[in-house]
């Protein structure tokens, strides 16, 4: 193989690498990181497989301007393939999504080729997770089993704030 063909493969082989990366998806279904609550809400009401009752699976969550969705599809309200869901808000805008699958069904290690054969490989990779991660998404399959799609701005503009106010209350507790 000459220069020119090396350099050729080693390209074509990198941009599929960055395409995967770059492909990530925002959601689940009909379910979009970045929508509202009431889109949401929407979006679960018409579609049975999570199994949302409604208002009643609504909370607020400590902090400010936080909300979760918690929906259940186990015991015949939703899909087979899903047990619980967690839809957490912020600034009434979907930033996590967790969907909760039915290992009865499928198994982590079926789960891990398909999103390895769709978007390569996982950036990391241990035991209890595999994390595949772009500049706007983070997608988890964590073990037992669960998918989580993370919006990475608001998650961690989040996660800075909280910071200081973490720090500053174990400095109060150790004074």
């Amino acid at each position: 193989m000459g220069k020119k063909s090396f350099l050729i493969t080693v390209f074509l082989f990198l941009f599929s690498f960055i395409s995967f990366a770059q492909n990530l998806p925002n959601g689940y279904l009909n379910i979009k990181l970045g929508m509202s609550l009431d889109e949401t809400k929407e979006e679960l009401l018409k579609n049975p497989d999570f199994g949302y009752s409604g208002d009643r699976d609504v909370s607020l969550l400590p902090g400010d301007a936080r909300i979760l969705i918690e929906t259940d599809a186990s015991n015949g309200r939703g899909s087979p393939f899903l047990t619980q869901c967690w839809f957490q808000f912020y600034n009434e805008q979907l930033y996590i999504i967790t969907i909760n699958i039915n290992s009865e069904k499928t198994d982590y290690y079926s789960l891990f080729t398909t999103l390895s054969n769709k978007y390569g490989e996982p950036k990391s990779l241990n035991p209890t997770k595999a994390t595949w991660e772009n500049d706007e998404i983070t997608l988890t399959l964590e073990k037992p089993l669960s998918v989580k799609y993370i919006d990475n701005e608001t998650f961690d503009m989040l996660k800075n704030s909280i910071s200081p106010k973490v720090r500053k209350l174990k400095r109060v507790k150790t004074v």
